[in-house]
């Protein structure tokens, strides 16, 4: 196999790529390393703007398996259309998992016991004590139950919450328990103390938590994105959060970045945090193993791993 593979890792740093393929590094410079049309196995750079990892598809003309190091595909979808019939779009499934959990915890635990306000009582040189709410005892509805929902409640086990609700897009059963369909989310807000978003951003997601879904969360509860910036309608959780009805934390924003003038920043009872879910010391080795696990199997021409479509097939 001589057509190549692009990387956005020198392909020195991964050990036990298989041979065969002609490794090309690429993480969106100016300049292509090679023909794009020679690419057979293109890894999306990580953590790039959507026109960036973009930019080669149109002239992909022979690519075979498109990459992404996320676990969401949105920032390449508009190139999608660009591809040939019958090309693999895989995502990062396994990657991020750890990371996005442990900031999904951070989050509410810095939310619900105080942290920023004790972080500018410390600038202050005040010490600022108080009663503030436990996550123990708490109802948690996690909406978005794929891997990364598995991990967000594998890492609240320990912290003795009351109850986890789980939805997804599809109605199923696990071993923890039912997952409720997106249906089931007008009878599930009202009951839940946190409210944590980890879906991927799809048609059906987009504004997901507008003004209906955020009236219907209980007064005092948290909402915590972790998922992308348009699943929340910006405008209609400013208004929620004006009245102090509702707190809320955010890995991800609409728009983003932020500008420095942005209402988010000064809206009374938010945490921001910069998009940091994933890029973690965690990421690195996680990330290696992956694309040297689907370059083997592509080698060998053995089923990849996280399918998440192919380009001309049929939806229905």
């Amino acid at each position: 196999m001589t057509a190549d593979v692009w990387l956005p890792i020198p392909p020195d740093d991964i050990d036990g790529l298989p041979e065969g393929p002609d490794y090309r590094f690429w993480n969106g410079e100016d300049d292509f390393p090679a023909d794009p049309a020679d690419c057979a196995f293109y890894v999306v750079p990580y953590m790039k703007p959507s026109p960036l990892c973009v930019r080669p598809m149109g002239r992909m003309s022979n690519v075979r398996v498109v990459q992404t190091l996320s676990a969401g595909i949105d920032h390449v979808e508009p190139g999608l259309g660009q591809l040939p019939a019958g090309v693999r779009l895989c995502n990062a499934r396994g990657v991020h998992e750890a990371s996005t959990g442990e900031l999904t915890l951070a989050l509410i635990l810095a939310s619900l016991r105080g942290i920023p306000d004790f972080v500018r009582a410390q600038d202050r040189g005040e010490w600022l004590g108080g009663f503030r709410p436990a996550l123990a005892d708490k109802n948690v509805l996690i909406v978005g139950y794929g891997s990364i929902g598995e991990a967000i409640e594998d890492r609240l086990v320990p912290f003795e919450v009351a109850r986890v609700a789980r939805v997804a897009r599809s109605e199923r059963t696990t071993a923890r328990g039912p997952v409720h369909p997106l249906t089931d989310l007008p009878a599930l807000l009202p009951e839940a103390d946190v409210v944590i978003l980890s879906t991927p951003l799809t048609e059906a997601t987009r504004g997901l938590a507008g003004a209906d879904f955020l009236s219907r969360m209980k007064d005092g509860a948290l909402l915590v994105n972790v998922a992308r910036g348009p699943v929340v309608d910006t405008k209609a959780l400013l208004a929620e959060l004006e009245t102090g009805r509702i707190t809320a934390a955010l890995d991800v924003t609409d728009p983003e970045p932020l500008a420095r003038e942005h209402p988010l920043w000064r809206a009374p009872g938010v945490l921001i945090s910069p998009h940091v879910g994933g890029p973690t010391s965690a990421f690195l080795p996680r990330a290696k193993r992956l694309l040297v696990d689907q370059l083997n199997r592509y080698v060998n021409r053995e089923p990849l791993r996280n399918v998440i479509l192919t380009t001309g097939a049929s939806t229905d």
